[in-house]
């Protein structure tokens, strides 16, 4: 890691854990919001919608959506709980993609239409996810921080397992430095961190489990947001999204894995119960 990125990253971590854990969820809705929004617009450059004006169009029509998520829940969570649902249904579509991940690589129109749609069925359902979380009783703000700091574990340990030990590729032709022994060593790493602030959050030991396994499916589909956004970016050759983080590159490099785990998380969340 560049001495660039570690002071990035040590500066992006305490300012999202305090605002985790201080802010009412729907001041931490709004700047989720603004952050995923940021993640949109590097998204759909790599779509190819290269113009300003469109791309403008477009971003404001998913700030458009959440803002009426929000407005005909009139405080009920089931629209919520039901977008999430539909963010879990596309990373099942978006694993199949990634098997054919040639398709939508020609630039033509309806690879532009296809990466679109997966644009608001990933930003949109991924923010609803963070908003049923910390909104959820008790200690919703302690489960988010659980649920991205599994996350964020299992991305650096995947950094230093592949590192160290890779030598079998896990997507050669989409992402060539992920290796099998990275994905295992992320794997660990999330699952101890997820034990850990699992407790601080009040998981209990009939619970943990549970939260086990939901933490495990959270990285597994972390994994497969950031192939799949390894996979947006091959196809127009690019090396990252943007350039918004120094040492980091863009804000969608930075989110792609949590946008596919908090779906998942959510969902877990609310079916083992923790």
């Amino acid at each position: 890691m560049t001495r660039t990125r570690v002071i990035a990253a040590l500066i992006m971590a305490p300012l999202a854990i305090c605002a985790i854990l201080l802010l009412p969820t729907q001041w931490l809705a709004a700047l989720a919001a603004l952050i995923f929004l940021v993640g949109l617009w590097e998204w759909l450059k790599l779509a190819e919608v290269d113009d300003t004006l469109p791309r403008t169009i477009l971003l404001v029509l998913n700030l458009l959506l959440m803002v009426l998520l929000v407005w005909a829940s009139a405080g009920s969570l089931v629209l919520f709980q039901l977008t999430t649902l539909a963010g879990v249904g596309w990373w099942c579509v978006a694993l199949l993609w990634l098997r054919f991940f040639q398709f939508g690589s020609d630039h033509a129109t309806y690879a532009r239409v296809f990466k679109l749609a997966a644009a608001t069925l990933a930003i949109v359902p991924a923010w609803a996810a963070l908003g049923l979380i910390h909104a959820s009783e008790p200690n919703g703000h302690r489960w988010l921080l659980t649920a991205l700091v599994t996350v964020w574990a299992a991305d650096s340990g995947a950094y230093f397992a592949g590192r160290q030990f890779g030598k079998h590729k896990l997507a050669p032709r989409i992402s060539p430095n992920k290796t099998v022994e990275g994905l295992l060593g992320g794997l660990l790493a999330g699952l101890v961190c997820a034990a850990g602030f699992g407790w601080l959050a009040g998981v209990t030991l009939p619970q943990l489990p549970g939260l086990l396994i939901v933490a495990a499916v959270s990285v597994l589909a972390s994994v497969v947001g950031d192939l799949f956004e390894s996979l947006l970016k091959r196809h127009v050759g690019a090396k990252d999204s943007g350039h918004v983080i120094p040492g980091h590159g863009g804000v969608l490099d930075r989110i792609d894995g949590v946008l596919a785990a908090l779906p998942i998380f959510a969902l877990g969340k609310d079916i083992f119960g923790f």
